[in-house]
């Protein structure tokens, strides 16, 4: 006999879509992750990168068929809100660590933003030993915790913008948008250093992810007043994930033939290295072309959603 379903558990749903979370102080990124989940019911859900739990801010949070495509908004470029600390430092760059004392900052307003000014661009940025990375298995914060200090290699990073925002004493507030890897810990050390007074990251919000910004997002307690139908609502579709590649719209015999995973032949060629494709407006997936470029190539398709899910593509 079939056992019968816990009536207290409400039943999963094939739910697709994007949700911009600001999340609070506090939680870790996979914490909000599984409380959003269960208010949306949804069978499967992934983020697009973690956010520190001491960091509050814009989390985009993909559900169902949404995690295939959360690896593009991984490498996308991230912008933050920070506020520094001067005249301190930190043993882990933030208030978490033991804090020492540094000098006090003896500049003006000209001095800082010339600082910053120096921090533009590309550049190689060193790890922190309190850090998820892992070295033969083990995170380098498990080292740290552990005592240990082993060597990193620095990893290339780029800041794209960098200016300041307030400056009231030992506090200075700046917003940064970096690309992928780069860390803001590591960042505020080392504006300290070129102040010459010693700084460290006494708070983080990020206010963009790629096209995303805080405009759009919702809190937790936002989504638990909300009715189900409401908290719908505030999905975003999933090629919104992928606005900055290219559109083909394809006639629905191409589409069909492409969800299938057949190669798509074409009069035209294909010049992009990759494109969302759509059939009567509706978002397939991603598609490339071959190495002569006049074949379509499936990489990512949807599958199949629900018919009680109507999804309004992007715009183009």
């Amino acid at each position: 006999m079939k056992p019968s379903q816990n009536p207290e558990r409400p039943e999963r749903r094939a739910l697709t879509g994007v949700i911009l979370l600001d999340k609070p102080f506090g939680l870790s990124s996979n914490h909000a992750l599984q409380r959003v989940r269960r208010l949306f019911r949804a069978l499967k859900a992934g983020h697009t990168g973690t956010l520190d739990p001491h960091a509050t801010g814009l989390l985009p949070l993909c559900l169902g068929e949404a995690t295939k495509y959360s690896g593009w908004i991984l490498d996308a470029p991230k912008t933050y809100h920070a506020t520094l600390t001067l005249g301190q430092t930190s043993s882990t760059g933030d208030g978490e660590g033991i804090l020492s004392p540094g000098l006090p900052y003896s500049g003006n307003e000209t001095t800082l933003n010339a600082a910053l000014a120096g921090f533009l661009g590309p550049q190689l940025q060193l790890p922190p030993m309190h850090s998820a990375l892992k070295i033969q298995g083990q995170t380098l914060y498990q080292l740290a915790r552990a005592g240990q200090e082993v060597e990193r290699v620095p990893r290339a990073i780029h800041v794209h913008e960098i200016r300041l925002l307030s400056w009231r004493e030992d506090q200075v507030v700046i917003e940064t948008r970096v690309s992928k890897g780069t860390y803001i810990r590591v960042l505020a050390q080392d504006i300290g250093v070129a102040l010459g007074c010693g700084a460290y990251l006494s708070g983080l919000r990020r206010t963009a992810t790629g096209p995303f910004d805080l405009n759009g997002a919702v809190t937790l307690e936002g989504l638990e007043g909300m009715t189900q139908t409401e908290r719908d609502a505030c999905l975003q579709p999933v090629d919104c994930l992928l606005a900055g590649l290219p559109r083909l719209d394809l006639s629905p015999v191409q589409g069909q033939a492409l969800s299938q995973g057949q190669i798509v032949a074409g009069n035209p060629i294909w010049q992009e290295s990759l494109y969302r494709v759509y059939a009567q407006d509706r978002f397939l997936g991603l598609a490339q072309p071959d190495a002569t470029h006049r074949n379509l190539v499936p990489r990512r398709m949807m599958g199949d959603l629900p018919s009680s899910w109507v999804q309004e593509p992007c715009a183009p």
